[in-house]
């Protein structure tokens, strides 16, 4: 059927051709308009039976949905993960600068240790504030340009994070899983904690919190007590622990506006 529709339509182009160049070996009047003309009405024409015109075309169409289609599957995802990072419960009453994940810096042994974030000191954006995910605490901002800043991530071989551990709130700290008495596989953290027996696997570890909130505020959660060291010499137990948040896969975080406390601090009066 195609074939048969290109043939017909190639008699109807020849013979008006060769109506138009007799028109025009006669000097007939008119003969440059009837050709422009024919070129305007059959040029599409043309184009539609030269071969290989809908391959290129439905090409570039399917190109052109192909990015349209990408464009809003990457809305809908950063829409979905602002919405869970707005509704997470441990940062119910924060303030924060939404961001995008836009550089990876360097590697460490247990994956990544820095990446970049669209966001600056033109947005607010200053050093030892701490930037979030939904599922917990993903590192703080040690470095600020007007528009991006550089972040380092929790795990990375130059941070140590303040913490309590379970229900107990035993204190302790977690730091790269890399370094320590045992070498964790990549994606695990190492944990030390100050009491030995208050530790078990499943245990939420939160951030301790610092004064003003600076770097690291309170009860954000760092990740889970995987597996508790047997290692009865040691007077420093430890544990590997599970992060909150796979930070091979950040894209849409949280900068965390913290300030100093605004309400001062009743006095006690002891009554011993």
């Amino acid at each position: 059927m195609r074939d048969t529709s290109r043939r017909r339509l190639l008699v109807v182009l020849l013979a008006l051709t060769v109506v138009l160049l007799g028109v025009d070996v006669a000097g007939g009047p008119g003969a440059g308009q009837l050709r422009a003309a024919g070129g305007a009405a059959f040029g599409p024409v043309e184009r539609f039976l030269s071969p290989g015109a809908d391959a290129a075309g439905a090409g570039a169409s399917e190109a052109r949905a192909g990015v349209l289609r990408d464009q809003l599957v990457a809305q809908s995802r950063e829409a979905r993960e602002l919405a869970a990072l707005s509704g997470a419960p441990d940062l119910a009453g924060s303030t924060f600068l939404p961001a995008r994940v836009v550089g990876v810096g360097r590697q460490g042994a247990a994956g990544p240790e820095r990446v970049t974030l669209d966001l600056g000191a033109r947005d607010g954006v200053r050093t030892d504030l701490s930037v979030v995910a939904a599922e917990g605490l993903v590192g703080r901002v040690v470095a600020v340009s007007p528009w991006t800043c550089d972040v380092l991530l929790v795990g990375s071989a130059d941070l140590v994070v303040g913490v309590r551990v379970g229900a107990a709130g035993t204190l302790g700290s977690v730091g790269s899983g890399a370094r320590g008495p045992q070498h964790r596989p990549a994606g695990q953290l190492n944990l030390t904690v100050v009491e030995r027996g208050t530790v078990r696997t499943g245990d939420a570890v939160t951030t301790l919190g610092s004064v003003g909130g600076s770097p690291f505020p309170a009860g954000l959660r760092v990740g889970s007590v995987q597996h508790v060291d047997e290692a009865p010499g040691d007077l420093t137990p430890t544990a590997s622990v599970r992060p909150a948040v796979d930070l091979t896969t950040l894209d849409v975080v949280g900068v965390l506006l913290a300030g100093p406390r605004t309400t001062p601090r009743t006095p006690s009066t002891a009554t011993g």
